[in-house]
């Protein structure tokens, strides 16, 4: 691979190691509340994105005011909509992530992310109907399979991780119908509508405000490492190489956190949960066969 495409192909894949790696700082806070951790991540997060954006993102700033200004009314107000729905989506995401990591188990954050694409490639045949080819309604399928066999195992593990992927997946297929803003400065406005969605439960929550500074120095690693870097890093990569082969690289995080899961937090697994997610991988191969047969063709 030439060194131009490279440091694409790198920049696509650190981000998805990186979330694969952030059940452990979340496990390291795991004595705070999930919504405790979700409200200070937030926070943190809108500063620090904003003050990337102001310093070294004007122009796109610009760019973005200039394209609103010359949307009308309906356009505007379908905008604000979907970017209102969008936020609460990526809110209920992180919040379903961060409970089920450090209450449920890590399996099913994992497991999540195995199944994320596959939801969002049938909420995109359902919702903007997108076309399914016979090889990938046959990955579904299986599965499907996979996943009543590990409802027989933990039905609460899977239907954690059915949330999590379900609010991810409809996020994709509402950042999908959103074009022309900049992905980034979308993040910085989602990040401000999570914090005024969040904001009620903070006012009213009884814990006072955490002094610990074990704490903040895990908020704002999740907010800079594990927020802001991986968002730089996937933009980046996007300059340089296809969204497809991109798209290829998210199955990097499940293996990740799976790796992390058993090695790391030396989580159990049975012969019926690792049957069960070979199921699974089955499937990720044949509904990824084609884009991976083309990716490898390109590489020769």
């Amino acid at each position: 691979m030439a060194l131009g495409k490279s440091k694409y192909f790198l920049a696509g894949i650190v981000p998805y190691i990186i979330w694969g790696t952030m059940s452990i700082p979340l496990r390291n806070i795991k004595g705070f509340s999930p919504p405790e951790i979700l409200y200070y991540r937030i926070f943190a997060s809108v500063i620090l994105v904003w003050l990337v954006a102001l310093i070294f993102r004007k122009e796109a700033i610009k760019k973005d005011i200039a394209l609103i200004k010359s949307l009308n009314g309906k356009e505007k107000k379908r905008l604000l909509l979907f970017t209102i729905i969008s936020a609460f989506l990526i809110t209920g995401n992180w919040f379903s992530y961060i409970y089920a990591v450090n209450s449920v188990s890590l399996k099913a954050a994992a497991f999540a992310y195995l199944v994320c694409p596959l939801l969002t490639a049938l909420s995109g045949f359902i919702i903007l109907k997108e076309q399914l080819t016979r090889a990938k309604i046959i990955a579904l399928i299986i599965a499907f399979v996979s996943i009543i066999l590990l409802a027989t195992g933990s039905l609460n593990e899977v239907l954690w991780a059915i949330v999590i992927a379900s609010f991810y997946a409809l996020y994709v297929i509402v950042l999908k119908v959103i074009k022309g803003i900049d992905k980034f400065n979308l993040l910085g406005i989602q990040l401000i509508l999570s914090g005024l969605l969040m904001l009620p439960m903070y006012i009213i929550s009884s814990n006072p405000f955490p002094t610990d500074t074990y704490f903040w120095w895990h908020i704002i690693l999740i907010a800079i490492v594990f927020t802001i870097i991986p968002l730089f890093l996937n933009s980046y990569a996007l300059l340089g190489m296809p969204s497809s082969a991109l798209g290829i690289l998210i199955y990097l995080n499940p293996i990740v956190a799976f790796t992390v899961a058993f090695l790391y937090f030396k989580e159990p697994i049975d012969l019926h949960q690792i049957f069960s997610y070979l199921l699974l991988l089955v499937s990720i191969i044949i509904f990824n066969a084609q884009l991976i047969k083309g990716v490898a063709n390109k590489k020769q």
